[in-house]
C-alpha cells in the first residue's frame, strides 16, 4: 500500500507542468507584461509546490488553469492598500476614511508637482534660493490679515513647533476648560510637554475669567493662549474670556497672545447657513500673535498644519530646526496654494471645494437622489437578501471634531433584515466588500447609508449587480 501511494505521489508530481513550459503558453505573456517575470516565476514556484503537497487529481492540473489562477493571485497581491472608498457614513470629515477630499484644481497641482521637476525653493526671477513658503504666504495673509504665514504637516506640527519657538522652558498660560484631548489620545498638555514648556493652567472646567490670566502672569510666562474646544460642548453655568480682551491683556504684558483654532474655516461658514466656526482673520484681528490651524479639515485642502502670524513670530519658527523636521513637499505646497486660491471668491469655494459642497448640500437634493437610487437598491437587496430598502431622513455631523452638536439635516437609504438568517452587520460587510467599498453605519440593527457625499451615483448603482451577501466576520 505504502508502495502504491509513493507511485501515485511520483506520478503526480512528474505530471506537474515545468516553469519553462507554462511560460510558454499563449497566455503566459500576458502575464509577464502585467507583472514582470520575476513575479511571475515566483507565484507560479508557490503554486507548483501547493500542488505537490496538497495531492491534487491528475485531471485537475491544467497549464491554463494553473495560469488563470496565478494571474488571479498577482492581480490580488497587486492590489493598492490605499484604496478609494464611497463615504456612505453620514461623517463629511471622516478621519479614519481620510477627511477632505481635494477640489479638482488641487488634484491637478498636485499631480504636475508629482510629475516634473518644479521652483520649490528656487526663485526665477533672480536665479537664487527660494523659500518654500513663499507659494502660499501671500495667499495665506490675503485671507487671514496677517504678516506671514508658514506650513508644516499638520496642526499638531504647528502647535508644537510655535510653543517650542515662543516658549521652551517657560510657562504658557491655558484656560483649564481648554485642555482637550484630540483624536488618538493626543493631548494640549502632551504636545506643551513635548514641545518643550511648562503648561499653568487657569480657571475652572467650565468658568475663566480675564483676572484669572492676570493673576497668572509672571516672570516666567511667555505667552497666554487659547485653543478652540472644536470638539466638545460644555453647557450651562460657563464663561469664557473674549479673545479681543485676551488679545489685549497679552499685549500689555508684552506677551504674545496665540490661538489654536484646530479645525478653522477661512471663511465665515454662517454665510451659507452653517453653524458659524470662529476664523484666522477674526483671531489676528482680535490680537493673536500666531494662529494654528489645520488644512484637511473644513478648509477642504491636503493634510497640513497652518500657522499664520506677526512676521517677527514667523520667521522665529522658520529658524528653529524644528521647522526642517516638519515641513511639507512640494505636492502638498502645490495642492494647497490650489485650495487656497479658490477661497479669494467664497462662493467659488462653495462650488468646487468638495468639502464645503457637501456640508452645504441641501436635504431636498439629497433626498432627490436616494429616490433616484431607490429603485435598483430595492431590486438587487430583495434579490440577495430578501432586504427592506427605504428612503430615510437622516442627520450628518461635520466631523474631525468640528462642532459635534452641530448636525445637518440629510437623507439617504435604509436597509433592514427581513429574516434571521443576514443582519445589518451582514449588510454592512458586503457593502465594504464592493470593488469600491460603500462604508455606512449599523444603527439600531438597520443598516444605513447616508448620501451627503455622494457625487458618482453612476459608479454606486454599476457595483450593485457584484454584491455578495456573506456572514459578517465576528
Amino acid at each position: 500500500m505504502s508502495a502504491a501511494f509513493d507511485a501515485g505521489t511520483a506520478d503526480r508530481r512528474r505530471a506537474l507542468p515545468s516553469i519553462d513550459r507554462l511560460l510558454r503558453h499563449d497566455s503566459a505573456q500576458a502575464l509577464v507584461d502585467a507583472h514582470g517575470r520575476a513575479p511571475v516565476v515566483e507565484m507560479l514556484r508557490e503554486m507548483l509546490q501547493e500542488h505537490r503537497t496538497s495531492g491534487t487529481p491528475l485531471a485537475e492540473i491544467d497549464d491554463g488553469a494553473v495560469l488563470a489562477s496565478c494571474a488571479q493571485r498577482l492581480a490580488n497581491e497587486d492590489r493598492p492598500s490605499l484604496r478609494p472608498v464611497f463615504n456612505l457614513s453620514g461623517t463629511v470629515l471622516h478621519t479614519n476614511l481620510g477627511r477632505a477630499c481635494l477640489p479638482e484644481a488641487a488634484a491637478r497641482a498636485a499631480l504636475m508637482a508629482m510629475t516634473c521637476a518644479t521652483n520649490l525653493e528656487f526663485d526665477i526671477e533672480t536665479g537664487r534660493r527660494g523659500e518654500r513658503d513663499d507659494h502660499v504666504e501671500d495667499l495665506l495673509c490675503r485671507l487671514t490679515g496677517a504678516e506671514a504665514a508658514t506650513v508644516v504637516n499638520n496642526n499638531a506640527s504647528a502647535v508644537m513647533l510655535l510653543l517650542n519657538t515662543v516658549a521652551a522652558r517657560r510657562e504658557v498660560v491655558v484656560s483649564r476648560g481648554e485642555l482637550v484631548e484630540i483624536g488618538g489620545a493626543f493631548r494640549v498638555p502632551d504636545v506643551m510637554q513635548r514641545a518643550g514648556c511648562k503648561l499653568h493652567e487657569v480657571g475652572t472646567t467650565n468658568r475663566t475669567h480675564l483676572r484669572d490670566y492676570e493673576a497668572a502672569f509672571g516672570p516666567r510666562t511667555a505667552a497666554f493662549m487659547k485653543v478652540h474646544a472644536s470638539n466638545y460642548v460644555v453647557e450651562g453655568f460657563t464663561a469664557e474670556v473674549p479673545q479681543r480682551e485676551l488679545g489685549e491683556l497679552a499685549r500689555s504684558k508684552g506677551i504674545p497672545f496665540l490661538i489654536d483654532l484646530g479645525s478653522g474655516s477661512l471663511i465665515d461658514l454662517a454665510m451659507f447657513g452653517l453653524p458659524p466656526e470662529p476664523t484666522p482673520r477674526a483671531a489676528i484681528a482680535d490680537g493673536a500673535g500666531a494662529v494654528t490651524f489645520s488644512g484637511d479639515k473644513l478648509l477642504g485642502g491636503p493634510q497640513c498644519g497652518i500657522i499664520v502670524g506677526s512676521r517677527d513670530l514667523v520667521k522665529r519658527m522658520r529658524a528653529n530646526p524644528l521647522k526642517r523636521a516638519l515641513r511639507v513637499d512640494k505636492i502638498i505646497l502645490a495642492a494647497l496654494e490650489a485650495t487656497l486660491r479658490l477661497y479669494l471668491d467664497p462662493e467659488r469655494a462653495r462650488r468646487e471645494v468638495p468639502t464645503l459642497r457637501w456640508l452645504t448640500r441641501p436635504r431636498d437634493d439629497i433626498r432627490a437622489q436616494a429616490l433616484r437610487l431607490l429603485p435598483a437598491f430595492e431590486a438587487a437587496l430583495r434579490e440577495k437578501a430578501n432586504a427592506k430598502v427605504e428612503v430615510v431622513d437622516c442627520m450628518s455631523q461635520i466631523g474631525s471634531g468640528a462642532r459635534p452638536v452641530d448636525l445637518l439635516p440629510s437623507a439617504g437609504l435604509a436597509i433592514a433584515p427581513q429574516d434571521r438568517q443576514w443582519s445589518a452587520a451582514d449588510f454592512a460587510a458586503a457593502f465594504r466588500a464592493l470593488p469600491m467599498p460603500a462604508i455606512g453605519r449599523v444603527h439600531k440593527g438597520v443598516f444605513h447609508l447616508d448620501l451627503r457625499c455622494l457625487d458618482d451615483e453612476a459608479a454606486l448603482l454599476a457595483q450593485l449587480p457584484r454584491l455578495v451577501m456573506r456572514k459578517a466576520a465576528k
